[in-house]
């Protein structure tokens, strides 16, 4: 593709590495002039009017509109980006390559369409700087690509479709997402969660939490260097969790860059973590404050109940809040405390 061979070469040049440096899935460039033409839309309804915005279609709280305190919040979380097919054969079935969008490993394709939202999908694995990242691609009508797989950025990984639910051939799109990877574990904490079965391993969709995408892409085009662990770090935070020293923290392990400050030889009498509003941990942080079991130390008043804007996460309202059951379940997994 034009962009991804404009930023390798630019890499050359300035003697940046073109590892982390990462180009669009599909042949839909539109991300950078046209936002409408590159975000599938969703179907609204809302106040009593139908409509279909693009702007659904992006990352973040894009989605589930509703009137709270006087104005409109969005309190569905999307964790990807929602790409529109440019290609599309006489029966309207589209007909866009899905390409990986960095040097990587093919380490999980669903071997079914219909066990899972995403449809029929696949995660590529990329080690940069040390720590694992991993893209993923859902809704595909194909996939070409398994398990073990090396790929190149551009590797042809699958045809863009409508698999997963929800979804109908006029609204067909890749979503795609880079996620950090919550826990080696994730089996025995699904188990101890959910009575249904976990069909996709580690890489089910809740063992990994989404980088926003759309911003690195859009930071990248001015800022070719800009690494993704960068940008986790200048994102914004939304809440910080107080929690024991004896949790396993294994994203420490994975993302060392995440420590603020220097790590205890032994284990410490807590662990504060910040995470973003829709729970990408951005900072772990030692204490010498003993905790016996995870709790909100403080929280980003947005002037609407926190519910609406950590993903349910954090119930209250104000300058304080409290986990909820489905927050605490998350912060065990993302900390490793179970």
């Amino acid at each position: 593709m034009r962009l991804a061979l404009s930023l390798s070469l630019l890499g050359l040049l300035t003697g940046v590495t073109s590892a982390q440096q990462l180009q669009l899935p599909t042949a839909n460039q539109a991300l950078f002039g046209s936002p409408a033409e590159f975000f599938q839309f969703v179907d609204r309804d809302f106040d009593g009017a139908k409509t279909t915005p693009w702007e659904g279609g992006q990352f973040g709280f894009v989605r589930d509109p509703r009137h709270i305190g006087g104005r409109i919040a969005y309190a569905r979380f999307h964790e990807g980006l929602d790409i529109k097919p440019v290609q599309r054969d006489a029966r309207g079935n589209p007909q866009d390559e899905v390409g990986a969008i960095a040097d990587g490993v093919v380490v999980y394709a669903a071997a079914a369409a219909g066990l899972s939202n995403y449809g029929r999908y696949v995660v590529v694995r990329h080690d940069w700087g040390g720590s694992p990242y991993f893209s993923l691609y859902a809704h595909l009508a194909a996939a070409h690509v398994s398990a073990g797989q090396k790929v190149r950025a551009g590797t042809t990984l699958g045809i863009l479709g409508y698999t997963g639910s929800g979804i109908d051939q006029r609204r067909a799109h890749l979503h795609v997402e880079l996620n950090l990877f919550l826990s080696s574990r994730f089996e025995a904490w699904h188990n101890a969660n959910f009575p249904t079965p976990n069909h996709h391993g580690l890489y089910n969709g809740l063992n990994l939490i989404g980088l926003d995408l759309q911003a690195l892409y859009l930071a990248q085009q001015k800022n070719p260097g800009l690494s993704p662990a960068a940008a986790v770090k200048t994102t914004e935070p939304g809440y910080r969790v107080a929690v024991p020293g004896d949790a396993e923290m294994e994203i420490l392990k994975n993302y060392p860059w995440l420590l603020d400050g220097t790590r205890p030889r032994g284990k410490p009498a807590s662990w504060e973590v910040t995470f973003s509003r829709w729970g990408l941990p951005l900072t772990v942080k030692a204490s010498s404050t003993a905790v016996a079991a995870p709790y909100i130390t403080w929280v980003k008043d947005a002037g609407i109940p926190h519910f609406t804007h950590t993903r349910g996460c954090v119930t209250g309202s104000g300058s304080t809040g409290k986990l909820t059951a489905e927050g605490l379940r998350f912060v065990k997994l993302a900390c490793g405390w179970f």
